[in-house]
C-alpha cells in the first residue's frame, strides 16, 4: 500500500511538473512568434522542452495531443483526404494600376452610400493559403485552399510549424474558430534550405513559394518538420458560439492576443488616397523584407459595411489585391556571352530578347556559371523564364522545355579566355573558371596592379588606385611591368599628378625594385597564394627559377600546400603570357638577395622562435620579420618559455619585462643585426 501511495505521489509531481513546463512553454511560444518579443535564450528554451520531453517519456501516459513536445511524429500518409470549406476560401479581385484602385474605392462608397472608408492594409505574401480549425482553442484541423471550396487535410504538417499554435492562448475565443492565413519560407530559409538540397544532390527549389507549397504538402510529416516554414495570419471563417469584434482590424489584434502571428506592417489608412501611399510605401521596403510579397491587400475594416457590400462569383466586393509589376516574365534567349571579371572568373551572360520585367526593359541575366547552365539545362533558342527582384541583376530561373526548338544547342565553356586569349582553367572543387592570363589579361589589370603595388607585396608608395585607373584609362600600361618603363614626362599629363608627384612616384618604383622572393612571389597574385604560401615557396625552392619550373608533384612537397594550391602555382607559370610579364619585371631590374633554397639544407634560424619590439633604427619590424622568416625562423606576436630570443630595439614595450621574467635571451639592435648577418 506505501508502496503504490509512492507511486502515486510521484506521478502527481510529475504531472504537475509537466503542466508548467507547458504553461511555460506555450507562455514562451506566445512572446516569441506571436508579438516577436523573446524574454529567454534558445538555449534556456530547449533545456524546457528536453525537461518535458523526458518527464514525458518517464510517464506516456500523460502525454496529450496538444502538447509542444507532439509536433512531430505521425506516421506518414499515404494519401491527403479531402476537407469541404463551410465557409469558401475566396480569391481576390487584382489591381494592377492607381486608377484601378480609386475605381475600387468608388464602388466601395457608392454601395455604402458613404463619403469616407477605412480600409485595413497589409502586404501581399507569396505563400499557401491555409485553414486552420480550433475547437475550444485546441488545434484540431489544417486544411490548404485548394480550389476554394475543396483542399486537403494537412493536420500532421501543420502541427510542425513552430509559429502555428497547438493551444490558443488565453482566453474569450468561440468555441469553434477558423483561421486564415499564409504559409511561407523567408528568404534566408529558402536559401538553406536550397543549399541543403544542392549538397545532397537534390533538385533546388525555384523560387521561396514552392519551396513552401512543396514542404506543407509531404505525405511524410518529419520532413516539413525539417522545412523552415513560418505563417502570418489575414482573416477568420466560420465562428461558432462566440463573438469577435466588428472591425477586421481588431479582430487581427485579438488573433495576436491568441498567439497567432499576424503582420507588422499591417495599417489601418483611410480611402484611395491611403491605399496607394500605403502601396509605395510597401514597394519601396519590399526588397528590404525578410521575406517575398508580391502585392499589398486592402479590406473594408467594418464587418458590417463587409457583410453589406458582399460577393460576386469567387471575389468579396470589400477587398482588393494591388499587385506589383511581375517580376517574372517569359522571353527567347539568343546567345551565350562570356564576361571575365576582375579576378578572372567567367559569367555567362544571357543575351535575351528584350522583355519588360517589374516594368524594366531587360535584355541580358545572369546564368551563373556553367554548373547552373547544366543543371537547369538551358540552352540557345530555348524560352526562358527571366526573374528581377528590385536592383538584383535579372537571372534565367527556368526553362519551359514544351517550347525547345529542335535546333536549340548547349553553351560551352570557352578554353581560351574571351579577352586575353589565355587559358581558361577550373581547379578541382570549384565551380567557377577563370581566366589563367592575371598579369596580362585586360580585364583583371587593375585589380593585378593594385595587389603587386601594395604595401604588403611590393610597396609601390603613391601608385593609389585613382592613379592605376588612370594610368589604365591613358593607355600607359598594358601589364604590371609596364610600371617600370614609364617616364616622367607621361605621368605629368595624369590629373593632380605634377613634375614632384611624378619624380616621387618614379623613385618609389625604384626603390621597389630592392625586394625579397617572398614578397614577389606574392605581389603576383596567384590564386590561394598568400603571404605565408609564398615565403615557404621562397624558402622551399631559394630560386624564382626552380618555383617556375617545379612539377605539381614537387610542389606538393612543400610544407601546407596541397593539390588545389599546386594546381593553381602549376597553371599560373605554365601560361606563356604570365611568363613574358615575369621576365619582363626582371628585365626591369627587380632583384632581392640570393637565399639557399631549404631542400640543400637546414636554414640557420630553422626551429627558433623570435619577438620584436620596439623600434629598430636600421629597418621596419615588418622588414626585421621577412629577413627572420627567409632564415627559417618562426615570429610570433607574444613571449612563452618557448621563445627563442626576443629581439629589442628603442622604447621595447611589456614584451621586453615578460622576456625578463622568463629568462628569455634578449639581443639588441647590434647583435640581431650580427645574428642575420
Amino acid at each position: 500500500m506505501a508502496a503504490s501511495q509512492h507511486t502515486s505521489s510521484t506521478s502527481g509531481k510529475a504531472k504537475k511538473r509537466i503542466e508548467e513546463l507547458r504553461k511555460q512553454i506555450d507562455h514562451h511560444n506566445y512572446l516569441y512568434y506571436a508579438l516577436d518579443a523573446p524574454e529567454i535564450p534558445d538555449a534556456e528554451y530547449d533545456r524546457l522542452l528536453r525537461e518535458l520531453q523526458d518527464l514525458e517519456q518517464q510517464y506516456p501516459e500523460l502525454v496529450t495531443p496538444d502538447s509542444p513536445t507532439q509536433r512531430v511524429g505521425a506516421a506518414p500518409l499515404k494519401t491527403f483526404s479531402e476537407v469541404r470549406h463551410e465557409l469558401p476560401m475566396l480569391s481576390l479581385n487584382n489591381a494592377f494600376s492607381d486608377e484601378e484602385v480609386y475605381d475600387f474605392d468608388r464602388r466601395v462608397r457608392e454601395r455604402l452610400g458613404v463619403e469616407n472608408v477605412e480600409y485595413h492594409a497589409e502586404p501581399k505574401l507569396d505563400g499557401l493559403a491555409i485553414s486552420l480549425l480550433y475547437e475550444r482553442g485546441r488545434l484540431v484541423r489544417g486544411a490548404t485552399r485548394g480550389d476554394g471550396s475543396r483542399g486537403e487535410d494537412v493536420t500532421q504538417n501543420v502541427r510542425t510549424i513552430g509559429a502555428i499554435p497547438l493551444k490558443l492562448h488565453g482566453s474569450g475565443f468561440p468555441a469553434l474558430l477558423e483561421v486564415r492565413g499564409e504559409v511561407f519560407m523567408t528568404k534566408e530559409g529558402f536559401q538553406q534550405l536550397n543549399s541543403l538540397q544542392e549538397s545532397q544532390g537534390l533538385k533546388p527549389f525555384a523560387n521561396p513559394r514552392n519551396a513552401a507549397a512543396g514542404s506543407l504538402r509531404q505525405l511524410d510529416p518529419r520532413i516539413t518538420a525539417q522545412r523552415p516554414l513560418t505563417i502570418y495570419c489575414y482573416g477568420t471563417g466560420i465562428v461558432k458560439d462566440g463573438k469577435l469584434p466588428d472591425r477586421h482590424s481588431m479582430i487581427m489584434q485579438k488573433l495576436r492576443n491568441w498567439g497567432l502571428r499576424i503582420s507588422p506592417k499591417a495599417k489601418l489608412v483611410k480611402g484611395a488616397e491611403g491605399c496607394l501611399e500605403y502601396y509605395r510605401q510597401m514597394a519601396t521596403e519590399r526588397n528590404q523584407l525578410p521575406y517575398e510579397i508580391d502585392g499589398v491587400v486592402y479590406k473594408v475594416d467594418k464587418i458590417a459595411w463587409q457583410e453589406q457590400l458582399g460577393q460576386i462569383s469567387r471575389a468579396p466586393r470589400w477587398a482588393l489585391a494591388h499587385k506589383f509589376p511581375a517580376q517574372e516574365e517569359i522571353t527567347r534567349l539568343l546567345d551565350v556571352e562570356w564576361q571575365v571579371g576582375r579576378t578572372g572568373a567567367l559569367t555567362p551572360v544571357a543575351r535575351l530578347e528584350p522583355v519588360s520585367v517589374g516594368g524594366v526593359t531587360v535584355s541580358n541575366a545572369t546564368l551563373h556559371n556553367q554548373d547552373e547552365i547544366e543543371r537547369k539545362d538551358i540552352r540557345i533558342g530555348d524560352t526562358v523564364i527571366i526573374r528581377r527582384a528590385g536592383d538584383v541583376i535579372p537571372e534565367v530561373v527556368s526553362v519551359v522545355e514544351s517550347r525547345r526548338p529542335t535546333d536549340a544547342r548547349r553553351p560551352q565553356l570557352p578554353t581560351h579566355c574571351p579577352v586575353c586569349g589565355s587559358d581558361v582553367v577550373r581547379l578541382p572543387g570549384e565551380k567557377v573558371a577563370r581566366c589563367s592570363g592575371g598579369l596580362y589579361c585586360p580585364a583583371q589589370r587593375r585589380e593585378a596592379i593594385k595587389h603587386f603595388a601594395s604595401r604588403r607585396a611590393m610597396d609601390i608608395e603613391g601608385l593609389g588606385d585613382k592613379l592605376v585607373e588612370q594610368l589604365d584609362e591613358k593607355g600607359l600600361i598594358r601589364d604590371v611591368a609596364d610600371l617600370y618603363y614609364l617616364r616622367q614626362e607621361q605621368l605629368e599629363t595624369l590629373e593632380r599628378m605634377g613634375k614632384k608627384s611624378a619624380q616621387n612616384l618614379l623613385a618609389a618604383l625604384e626603390k621597389s625594385k630592392k625586394t625579397t622572393l617572398a614578397r614577389f612571389i606574392f605581389a603576383l597574385g596567384i590564386r590561394q597564394v598568400g603571404e605565408a604560401t609564398a615565403r615557404e615557396l621562397a624558402s622551399y625552392f631559394g630560386s624564382l627559377e626552380r618555383i617556375m619550373t617545379a612539377s605539381r608533384e614537387q610542389l606538393q612537397q612543400v610544407p601546407d600546400i596541397g593539390a588545389v594550391v599546386a594546381e593553381s602555382i602549376y597553371i599560373f607559370f605554365r601560361e606563356k603570357h604570365n611568363r613574358e610579364v615575369v621576365d619582363k619585371l626582371i628585365a626591369a631590374g627587380i632583384h632581392w638577395p640570393t637565399t639557399t633554397n631549404r631542400n640543400s639544407g637546414p636554414l640557420p634560424l630553422a626551429g627558433k622562435t623570435f619577438v620584436l619590439t620596439g623600434t629598430l633604427e636600421s629597418m621596419s619590424r615588418n622588414e626585421a620579420k621577412e629577413k627572420l622568416q627567409a632564415l627559417g625562423a618562426k615570429v610570433t606576436g607574444s613571449v612563452s618559455k618557448k621563445t627563442g630570443y626576443v629581439v629589442a630595439g628603442a622604447e621595447p614595450g611589456s614584451k621586453y619585462e615578460r622576456a625578463l621574467q622568463l629568462g628569455v635571451p634578449i639581443l639588441d639592435e647590434p647583435s640581431f643585426l650580427e645574428l642575420i648577418g
